[in-house]
C-alpha cells in the first residue's frame, strides 16, 4: 500500500501540465516585455519598474493566499538574505528594462540567456565549485555569441552609442540575475518560493518609486494600460513558472525555456518592424548553446549531489 507522501508526489508529477505552464509563462513574460518596450521611449525605467512590480503584486498575493501562504508563509529567519536577493533582482530588472528600451526585443532577451553562463562562472569564483570542461564550453560559446552580436557595432567608424549602452545593460542584467539566482538557490533550502517572490516584488516596487524625485512621466491612457499590463502579465508569468516546476522536474522543462526566444523574435518582426540582423542570427545559436551547456552542467552536478 502506498504511503501518503508517495501518492501526493504522483499527483504532482504531471509533466504535460508542467510543460504547458512553462510555455505559457514564456509567452506571458514576452507579453510583459512587449508592454515594456511599447512605453520605454516615453516612460522612465524607474516608473516602469514600479508599475510592473506593483501590479504584479496583485496576482501574486491572491495566489499565495489561495495556497495558504499569505501572510503566514512570509515569515522568515533570513531577512538580510532576502534583502540581498531582492536588491540583486530589482537591479537586474532595472538593467533589463534599460536594455529593452535601447535594443530590439529579441536582442535584449537573448542577452538574458547569458545568466546560466554567469552563474557557472560565479559558482567557481565565489562558491569554489570545480571548474569543469562543461563550464568552460558554456563560457566560451556564450562569449563568442556576445562578440558576434556586439562586434559589428565596435567595427564601425561611428558606433551606435545607444545600442552599445543597451548591450552593456543587457550584460549587466545577466550578471545580476546570476547572482540573484545563487541567492535563490541558497534561500530555497529554508524559505518558500512564495516568500522569495513576494519580497523581490516589494523590493522592486520600492526601488522603482525611489526614482520619483528624478521625474516621472504623465502616461496617456494607453500607456497606463500598458504599464498595468506589464505588471499583471509579469505576475501571472511568475505564477505559471512556479507551478510548472511544481508539476515537472526542471530537466524536463529546460528545452521549453529556450523556446521562449521565439516570442520576442515574432514581436520584433510583427509588432515593432525590427528585422533580424545577421549578427543576431549568428549570436543566437552560440548564446543558446552556451546557456544549454551551462544548464546541463548544473543539472549533472545537482544529480550527483543527490546520489
Amino acid at each position: 500500500m502506498k504511503d501518503e507522501s508517495s501518492v501526493n508526489q504522483e499527483q504532482l508529477d504531471r509533466p504535460a501540465i508542467g510543460i504547458i505552464l512553462r510555455i505559457l509563462s514564456g509567452a506571458l513574460f514576452a507579453a510583459m516585455a512587449i508592454f515594456v518596450k511599447a512605453v520605454s521611449a516615453d516612460v522612465p525605467v524607474g516608473q516602469i519598474v514600479f508599475f510592473r512590480s506593483a501590479f504584479a503584486l496583485i496576482p501574486l498575493v491572491v495566489f499565495l493566499w489561495m495556497r495558504g501562504e499569505f501572510p503566514g508563509g512570509l515569515a522568515t529567519r533570513r531577512p538580510l538574505d532576502h534583502l540581498l536577493r531582492s536588491a540583486l533582482g530589482a537591479a537586474a530588472m532595472f538593467a533589463s528594462f534599460a536594455s529593452i528600451a535601447r535594443l530590439p526585443l529579441a536582442e535584449a532577451t537573448l542577452l538574458g540567456y547569458l545568466s546560466p553562463i554567469f552563474t557557472a562562472i560565479a559558482g567557481v569564483v565565489i562558491l569554489s565549485e570545480r571548474a569543469t570542461a562543461w563550464r568552460a564550453a558554456g563560457v566560451i560559446l556564450g562569449t563568442l555569441g556576445v562578440v558576434a552580436l556586439v562586434w559589428p557595432e565596435l567595427g564601425q567608424s561611428t558606433a551606435d552609442e545607444t545600442r552599445l549602452i543597451g548591450f552593456g545593460f543587457g550584460l549587466l542584467m545577466g550578471l545580476l540575475t546570476a547572482f540573484a539566482l545563487i541567492m535563490v538557490r541558497s534561500l530555497s533550502r529554508t524559505e518558500s518560493p512564495g516568500a522569495i517572490a513576494f519580497y523581490f516584488v516589494v523590493a522592486s516596487m520600492i526601488g522603482g518609486i525611489a526614482t520619483l524625485p528624478f521625474g516621472w512621466a504623465a502616461p496617456s491612457l494607453s500607456q497606463f494600460l500598458y504599464l498595468v499590463g506589464a505588471g499583471i502579465f509579469g505576475g501571472f508569468a511568475h505564477i505559471c513558472m512556479t507551478l510548472a516546476f511544481r508539476y515537472t522536474e526542471a530537466s524536463r522543462l529546460a528545452p521549453f525555456e529556450y523556446l521562449a526566444i521565439l516570442w520576442p523574435i515574432l514581436a520584433d518582426l510583427i509588432l515593432f518592424g525590427e528585422p533580424l540582423t545577421h549578427p543576431f542570427l549568428l549570436a543566437l545559436p552560440l548564446v543558446l548553446a552556451g546557456a544549454v551547456v551551462a544548464a546541463l552542467e548544473a543539472s549533472r552536478r545537482a544529480s550527483s549531489l543527490k546520489d
